[in-house]
């Protein structure tokens, strides 16, 4: 898995800078965005990015609307799609699931579990 794009989506730019920094020192390539539409984008441009982790509640389109769209456009359709949520009912892992994510974290982000779940794309 080393040498794998991620793109994180989060409305926070925090979130993103304690994420990239911890997986950027794992060896992994980072590219982050804190808009959904600019990560869609972004995900039809650069064919490297093999992972998104994806934040559900974000302000202008939401986690579940973006991954519904990547899900439809044939280009990106097969990405692999981590659910980032601060909800964390067993409930809401299944809504994530359900709306098209591979997989789910909540947060706040426990690295190891992240780091598990990435590790078995490798």
């Amino acid at each position: 898995m080393m040498n794998k794009k991620i793109l994180i989506v989060d409305d926070d730019p925090r979130n993103i800078f304690a994420l990239k920094l911890t997986l950027k020192a794992r060896g992994y390539q980072i590219e982050s965005s804190t808009m959904a539409l600019e990560a869609i984008d972004m995900l039809k441009s650069d064919k490297d990015i093999s992972v998104v982790l994806m934040d559900m509640m974000m302000p202008e389109m939401d986690g579940y609307e973006a991954i519904k769209i990547i899900r439809n456009t044939p280009e990106i359709a097969d990405v692999y799609i981590i659910a980032v949520t601060a909800q964390a009912m067993p409930e809401d892992r299944q809504k994530c699931l359900d709306a098209g994510a591979r997989d789910y974290v909540s947060k706040p982000i426990n690295v190891d579990l992240l780091l598990t779940a990435l590790e078995k794309l490798s």
